[in-house]
């Protein structure tokens, strides 16, 4: 219901926007998110948005370098992934949660099946 789309190869200092489009429902009252994961890491929140767009919140790494945004008429979020890094390198997942919205893993019910973003130095 949740397809991720948009990774690559990137070289540092390059940009992409992944994008997440739903279907099967319509997830304009939910809370969204996009989480990566590295190998042997955990999955971890790189940007979170509430059901309006109205607030978004980041993590520190990512801060003034990624955007998270959304066209609830298109059912689509979307993340502009600026100033890349080689430690972003991941696979990156956009979720939905109609329990509220932030960076907390557990609070998200749906999932996509993640694109993968590399980042070469």
């Amino acid at each position: 219901q949740l397809q991720a789309s948009g990774g690559g190869l990137v070289q540092a200092g390059g940009s992409l926007r992944l994008s997440c489009a739903a279907s099967g429902r319509t997830f304009s009252n939910y809370g969204m998110a996009w989480f990566r994961q590295a190998p042997g890491k955990e999955r971890e929140a790189v940007a979170a948005i509430t059901w309006s767009g109205g607030s978004t919140s980041y993590p520190d790494s990512v801060k003034g370098r990624f955007t998270i945004s959304r066209d609830n008429a298109k059912n689509t979020v979307y993340l502009q992934m600026n100033s890349l890094r080689p430690e972003d390198t991941a696979v990156y997942y956009c979720a939905a949660s109609a329990r509220g919205w932030g960076r907390s893993r557990q609070i998200y019910d749906y999932w996509g099946q993640g694109t993968q973003v590399t980042v070469s130095s």
